[in-house]
């Protein structure tokens, strides 16, 4: 009886040392422009571990985007939030967020740049391995990451949930260098099915090494709690969902992804 307590305490308090920690980190692009990232990490690890970099969805870097970080930390992986749209703004009303993200990808070449600001602050980080990193994006987020694999960032995996697939910038044979992770919502009203097919087709004539999961009934924005509320919102909103059972399906499969394509 005595060992067996003993063996709890021992496991307690190790759980209790075991903890995700997590930072605001201020950052700049090339042209000076400020930015706030949120870094989370699993304290108890103290080797080398895989970096993720989490693009918000267009509402900006909210908690929601930060919760997801902390998620990725709690599997082990060193997990960055970035900010697209500078100063960590982010907000609820639908036009201001149709306004931050036309603002942030108007110029292709701006939004590359913020983006690999945001991944080589990821890289500086202790204890992140250089050689293993991935991208996951939400919605606006989702294209974000989908057009960082399509310009041949070096990442292992990246992963899109209910993210936009049309590309101004689309992908050539033998430039991507990631595997890709599409997880659709089937009832997404925001993606065409013309923008499904014209992705697949993209992705197919590049040579790329992709997965589409199209879930049936889960509409955009499905791996988000707030979605229901947001799209009814004071101002109006996007037709957008919450799907438990898609967000943890969608979950499952990047968890599977990334363990494969850090191998």
């Amino acid at each position: 009886m005595r060992a067996l307590l003993a063996l709890t305490l021992m496991c307690s308090a190790a759980l209790a040392q075991a903890q995700v920690v997590t930072r605001d980190i201020p950052y700049q692009d090339d042209e000076g422009k400020r930015f706030v990232g949120y870094y989370a990490y699993d304290d108890a690890l103290d080797d080398k571990r895989p970096g993720i970099v989490v693009v918000h969805e267009w509402w900006g870097l909210n908690d929601y985007a930060k919760r997801r970080a902390r998620d990725l930390a709690a599997l082990g992986y060193k997990a960055l939030a970035i900010d697209m749209y500078g100063d960590g703004k982010h907000t609820e009303h639908p036009q201001d967020a149709q306004a931050f993200m036309a603002e942030a990808m108007k110029d292709p070449a701006a939004a590359a740049a913020r983006f690999d600001a945001g991944l080589e602050l990821l890289k500086k980080q202790p204890n992140v391995n250089k050689h293993q990193l991935g991208a996951v994006g939400y919605c606006f987020g989702g294209k974000v990451v989908l057009d960082a694999a399509r310009r041949g960032e070096k990442l292992d995996g990246v992963v899109s949930f209910h993210g936009a697939l049309a590309t101004q910038t689309p992908a050539k044979p033998g430039v991507v260098r990631a595997d890709i992770l599409v997880e659709h919502g089937a009832a997404d009203s925001m993606v065409t099915e013309e923008q499904v097919a014209a992705f697949k087709a993209e992705m197919d004539a590049a040579k790329v090494n992709y997965q589409f999961v199209s879930i049936p009934e889960a509409k955009h924005g499905f791996t988000n709690p707030d979605a229901d509320r947001l799209s009814h919102g004071e101002h109006g909103g996007p037709d957008i969902g919450y799907n438990k059972a898609a967000d943890e399906s969608s979950w499952k499969d990047m968890q599977a992804f990334f363990k494969k394509a850090f191998q």
